[in-house]
């Protein structure tokens, strides 16, 4: 008696397949969205050690409602995807117009909270060299929180249909566009003034307006999208379907916000340990969340096919559909913590070369391998989770598991327990693993 029926290997084949035609153009676009902050880091290094720390802190401010709101603009994805999957034409058009409202309602409000942050730089001790050219880098970026929350909103629009090429080519574009700009501004290159870090924050704000275009041209110009009349006349915000977009989606945003937050505290917390602590757990994080991107692309493919599953009534395909997609994250992961067992010297050099940094980040690689089991499965569970729309629960259990368990493990084994930097992975580790369990056994009941 064969393990597996023929024509059951052929449907999870199949399915992969899919999976990955659909989360690999997301996968390359998350990466070339994190080569630009890469390339913002980089240039303000080569102007000098002032507008790096600038650039640092300002980035860091401006993440987490960079997180929130477009977490909470992704529930366009499954909202979408759902309604694709029954048919119903007639409404998937008002939903991307309500993700495209919801993204300027969030925006207005946001634009002015980064533009006045320098009471939270004196709070947390930044250096006051600092702080004024941290306060100019947010105010220059925060134009351009409303074309990146809209492209947010039209990106999530197209993921939810499984189209997901075009957000590839826009960070693409984006990407290009973000060295010539950076350089113009930050150097003062062809008649503008020379505006050092501040240059970087107005060269995002103006890749933001380029990208959020492109992509409204093309969702206009897009044949197969005519028949859901997105743009054919202006219409005001509609209470149902902007209700229903911010009841699915603030609970995406307040996890996606939890789980950064964690890392973001443990990262803080880390920098009571001292200079070779930081840097070490720099390394290990950076290596951690670039790998982390994959299974990241993968969930929001998951999302979009367990919501057309759902959308169908056919909760047996989602239950499918979305083990399959949790199975491809876990499978890479997999790879990638064998990878960093077996190289973890290599992969550490890369980033240094100095011996005591180079021996903590080895150490800390080590539980970065540890937690990427967790990791592909609680990101996997919780992007299917997000095709049914159930999105509440996962919101309490990443609070529970990241902000609860995780962070106050992290403080008390590796600060209060003084056992370091592994006693701060071990809180991160827990937390991953916590989460993972919880968001697959409710996808598995919520499918039964």
């Amino acid at each position: 008696m064969q393990l597996f029926e023929p024509s059951w290997r052929a449907s999870v084949t199949r399915e992969a397949g899919t999976t990955l035609k659909v989360g690999t153009p997301i996968i390359l676009a998350q990466l070339l969205h994190m080569s630009m902050n890469f390339v913002d880091t980089v240039m303000a290094g080569h102007l000098s050690a002032l507008d790096l720390a600038a650039v640092a802190v300002g980035s860091s401010l401006f993440l987490p409602f960079l997180v929130f709101s477009l977490g909470t603009l992704m529930a366009v994805n499954p909202i979408v995807a759902q309604l694709f999957g029954s048919r119903r034409f007639d409404k998937i058009g008002s939903s991307a117009r309500q993700a495209l409202w919801l993204s300027q309602i969030l925006a207005l409000p946001f634009f002015f909270i980064v533009r006045n942050l320098g009471f939270v730089m004196v709070w947390i001790d930044v250096s006051a060299e600092v702080i004024p050219i941290a306060e100019g880098y947010l105010k220059a970026i925060s134009w351009g929180v409303f074309p990146a929350f809209a492209f947010g909103a039209l990106r999530y629009f197209n993921e939810g249909m499984s189209v997901t090429r075009p957000s590839m080519y826009v960070a693409l574009l984006g990407t290009l566009a973000n060295i010539p700009l950076n350089y113009i501004l930050m150097y003062g290159a062809l008649g503008f003034p020379r505006l050092g870090a501040i240059g970087t924050g107005y060269a995002s704000a103006v890749v933001y307006l380029i990208m959020f275009l492109t992509m409204l041209l093309f969702i206009s110009t897009f044949k197969p999208y005519r028949r859901f009349g997105i743009f054919d006349r202006f219409r005001w915000p509609e209470k149902e379907r902007l209700g229903e977009l911010v009841n699915v989606g603030i609970p995406i945003g307040v996890s996606a916000t939890m789980e950064v937050s964690m890392f973001a505290i443990v990262t803080l917390l880390m920098g009571s340990l001292g200079t070779v602590a930081v840097a070490g757990h720099q390394v290990a994080i950076n290596f951690a969340a670039m790998v982390f991107m994959v299974p990241f692309g993968l969930s929001i493919a998951v999302t979009s096919r367990v919501g057309q599953a759902a959308g169908k009534g056919r909760l047996d395909q989602a239950r499918f559909k979305g083990f399959v997609g949790v199975g491809l994250c876990v499978l890479f992961m997999a790879f990638t913590a064998i990878v960093i067992l077996l190289f973890p010297e290599l992969i550490a050099s890369i980033y240094t070369s100095e011996e005591d940094v180079l021996s903590m980040a080895v150490h800390l690689l080590f539980f970065a391998a540890v937690f990427q089991i967790s990791d592909g499965l609680q990101v996997g569970g919780f992007g299917a989770l997000r095709g049914l729309k159930d999105t509440r629960f996962p919101m309490f259990v990443n609070i529970f598991a990241y902000m609860i368990v995780g962070l106050t493990l992290a403080w008390y084994l590796g600060i209060y327990r003084e056992i370091g930097p592994a006693g701060l992975w071990t809180g991160l580790i827990v937390g991953l693993t916590i989460a993972a369990i919880l968001h697959n056994v409710r996808f598995y009941r919520k499918t039964s």
